[in-house]
């Protein structure tokens, strides 16, 4: 990476006496389309149960967008995508804690501005994508990123195609806990840091797909969703860097029960083996200390 100034290293600690905590889940199947998913309501869902049970996250403070949903509020339109991103981080304070899941399909583009080092913004698909049009990494750091005071809290986490920098955040971070570059170009680098703390975990890198799969219990689920929540259930108290592996482990455990069940022969195993050849990626809006302790 080009040497730059010095970055301070903000909190992402504990945030005490937390004012307002919201949560944005999106899971979209597709259903009935020649893009069909099978796992990703159901991340939505657990997630949703998951930061209720688990974390103690009041079901007032959350939105739950998903495609099979009774309601036309309810559904991940790219519209109610929108406004849903828009109320996360409205009225948002020094101190608050807000959570973004999504869980559905992901592409990427021609870059438009240059802020990608690849040449390629990367997007999520609402379920109506093909007449209202995807949702590009530019406009979520516009919406999600850009309004956040110093020291607010945003963790998202993306179980999506090409979703490596699908908040243009300038700091990548490998599992040994050290900077190992940046998507974003030098001349949009410091534009796309901020002072609040902002951290991306994503199911794979810019140039990978992300997989569906199956939970233990056989249920459809994706793999970085079903990754993060096994991991937190296992081991609530673990670093950045520690999740970050964990989570990379429980992809190989993933690979190793779904080989199992499928009991099929080599070549059966090399095409899992190459559909699971996802990375987890963790990025971040400014330097951090990845010894610290991850909070939602």
């Amino acid at each position: 990476m080009p040497h730059r100034p010095p970055t301070p290293t903000k909190s992402y600690g504990a945030i005490l006496n937390a004012q307002d905590e919201k949560r944005h889940y999106i899971g979209i199947n597709y259903t009935g389309s020649q893009h069909e998913l099978h796992g990703c309501v159901n991340d939505a869902k657990n997630m949703r149960n998951f930061l209720i049970h688990y974390w103690g996250y009041k079901p007032e403070d959350i939105v739950l967008l998903t495609d099979d949903a009774a309601l036309p509020r309810a559904r991940p339109t790219r519209a109610n995508v929108l406004d849903a991103m828009r109320w996360l981080v409205r009225d948002a304070r020094e101190h608050d804690s807000l959570f973004f899941h999504y869980s559905g399909h992901g592409s990427q583009v021609k870059d438009r501005d240059g802020d990608e080092i690849d040449g390629y913004d990367e997007v999520i698909l609402p379920v109506d994508f093909a007449r209202a049009g995807y949702i590009s990494d530019d406009l979520m750091h516009q919406i999600m990123i850009h309004p956040l005071p110093k020291n607010c809290r945003l963790t998202a986490l993306f179980d999506s195609c090409h979703s490596g920098s699908a908040l243009d955040l300038p700091y990548l971070y490998s599992t040994n806990g050290r900077v190992k570059g940046s998507q974003v170009t030098d001349a949009f680098y410091w534009k796309r840091a901020t002072p609040a703390d902002v951290i991306s975990l994503s199911g794979c890198k810019d140039s990978q797909t992300s997989a569906d799969t199956y939970s233990e219990a056989g249920g459809a689920v994706g793999a970085m969703s079903h990754a993060f929540m096994m991991s937190l259930k296992q081991n609530p108290k673990q670093t950045y860097q520690e999740l970050l592996r964990s989570v990379r482990y429980v992809f190989i455990f993933v690979f190793l029960l779904v080989g199992f069940y499928s009991r099929r022969n080599k070549i059966c195993r090399k095409i899992l083996q190459d559909k699971y050849d996802q990375k987890p990626q963790l990025s971040t809006s400014h330097h951090i200390d990845t010894t610290l302790q991850f909070i939602l």
